[in-house]
């Protein structure tokens, strides 16, 4: 009867009960054993409750044999059974001991721990597979760091005060819902971790609230968020009959308005996907307009100039838009008035045309004439195609195959210069041909007194990090693979003195 009800109250088998129980009476029996350390089992009767006690020993090989009371060696066990060998185990019926207040509280301890570890399996197998996923909850506890949820059928998770809306407020007894982000398999500690701040929460309500998500005729792209202040999705369809904003935004923004509400009324703003990267960041910057927009795509940065009176509109306070508008699109996003833009365009159009000036010698008029028809490196001017550099107005034939071939020998000048640097810098070749490595990175190690790469395995990510266009990625992936002969070499010597052990092995055993 207590097995039933212990396993209805836990939602834990019956059997792993009984078990349970088995096991805190053999512990309970091996600590009245003061003298000796013996090994026992206990098997209940799933019936009638009764239970039979039984002393175990181990037969193991006369070199393990520890002299325990558990243990026999092959000879002691043929007094009992001469069909026992190495591995097997022997029982012996002993009495049922009587228990007193220790030993019942030892036992008690045993059932509890094991019946909270089975309650962990299980909540564990309910949950693991719906990481990601919205769960509904009532709030259980609360304290300064964080809320204790019960999520039904013996189910705690954690949310964390950090991983909260900053104005929820939640009282004991209070419903709440939010997104399951890890499980904790450990048997120590919370399980199930939640979180309300995550931009998959605000994914998922939409797909709850708007079916043509559900059913995959919208798409949501991205989405970025500033809890509890302003988030942005992304949005698209392939069915042109539909329009994916208005259907997220539902009759009277009715649909919206639900989402907004269970995110601590926060605002918004719902944005259709476009193709193209310039664009998504102009439909993203909304409500501002934007005036011009300069894509570089070597920095993967987007210039965005607007109108002075809309400037604080565009950049948000405390730069909030700007900054759910680069996250949302990936895109690194600087926000600037007209006036600003122009002088920093005017700024880079003046060193490009240095630039022409010093390495094509050309006079200042025919450097601008390249700038204004958009050329901005000597690769450009090099390799474009040829009727492009005919379009630029005055330029014929001769003008046009002239700067070509004045790029290509500046080209091949700093080719030839920056292989000067290298054999100046007494850069070792295991170091040049080594994998990630290029010129430009080589010289830069070469100032910092790193010549091969023994002495780059031998660096921290810490000394790398201050080089040009170095992350602490790079630095780590350039520093193992440096250490990678040292890998090798360690288990060449670890299998040569595998080998040698097997040889003294082998003439051991002749």
């Amino acid at each position: 009867m207590v097995a039933d009800a212990v396993s209805n109250e836990r939602g834990v088998p019956r059997g792993v009960i009984f078990e349970a129980i088995e096991s805190a009476l053999a512990m309970a029996t091996k600590k009245r054993y003061d003298t000796e350390e013996i090994d026992c089992r206990v098997s209940v009767d799933r019936d009638t409750g009764e239970y039979e006690t039984f002393r175990v020993w181990t037969v193991v090989d006369d070199e393990e044999y520890l002299e325990e009371a558990s243990q026999f060696t092959l000879e002691q066990a043929a007094d009992k059974d001469e069909d026992l060998s190495i591995g097997d185990t022997y029982e012996e019926k002993i009495d049922n001991l009587e228990f007193g207040r220790i030993e019942a509280n030892g036992a008690k301890q045993v059932i509890v721990q094991i019946v909270r570890e089975a309650e962990r399996k299980i909540v564990l197998s309910q949950y693991e597979h719906r990481v990601g996923e919205l769960v509904n909850g009532i709030v259980k506890k609360t304290t300064r760091d964080n809320i204790i949820v019960d999520l039904g059928n013996n189910a705690e998770a954690l949310l964390p005060r950090e991983q909260m809306i900053p104005r929820d407020t939640f009282r004991i007894g209070d419903r709440l819902r939010a997104l399951l982000t890890h499980v904790n398999s450990e048997q120590r500690g919370p399980q199930l971790f939640l979180s309300r701040t995550s931009p998959a929460m605000l994914i998922d309500l939409f797909r709850i609230e708007v079916p043509e998500i559900a059913e995959e005729v919208i798409k949501i792209r991205a989405a970025a968020r500033d809890p509890g202040e302003r988030a942005k999705i992304v949005v698209s369809t392939n069915d042109k009959r539909i329009d994916p904003v208005g259907a997220c935004v539902g009759m009277r923004g009715s649909r919206v308005q639900v989402v907004s509400n269970e995110l601590a009324n926060e605002r918004i703003d719902i944005i259709e996907w476009d193709d193209n990267p310039a664009q998504l960041v102009i439909n993203s910057m909304a409500p501002a307009e934007v005036a011009s927009i300069i894509v570089d795509e070597d920095s993967h940065t987007m210039d965005i100039a607007v109108e002075e009176e809309n400037l604080g509109k565009a950049i948000g306070q405390n730069g909030q838009n700007v900054r759910l508008t680069s996250e949302l699109t990936g895109w690194n996003i600087n926000v600037m008035s007209e006036e600003e833009a122009a002088e920093k365009q005017q700024q880079e159009a003046i060193g490009y045309i240095e630039m022409f000036m010093e390495k094509l010698d050309v006079d200042d008029d025919v450097g601008e004439l390249l700038v204004q028809e958009g050329f901005t490196s000597l690769e450009e001017v090099a390799y474009v195609p040829f009727d492009e550099l005919l379009a630029i107005g005055g330029f014929d034939d001769e003008i046009a195959n002239e700067l070509r071939n004045r790029a290509k020998d500046a080209l091949l000048t700093q080719a030839i210069a920056s292989k000067e640097d290298i054999s100046s810098a007494n850069i070792e070749d295991d170091l040049l041909a080594m994998e990630g490595m290029d010129d430009t990175l080589a010289l830069q190690l070469a100032r910092k007194g790193i010549l091969n790469m023994e002495q780059l395995a031998e660096q921290s990510i810490d000394e790398l990090i201050d080089i040009e266009d170095m992350d602490e990625e790079r630095a780590g992936a350039l520093i193992m693979t440096a250490r990678a002969p040292w890998f090798a070499e360690a288990e060449a010597e670890a299998e040569q003195a595998d080998g040698a052990n097997e040889n003294t092995a082998a003439e051991v055993k002749a």
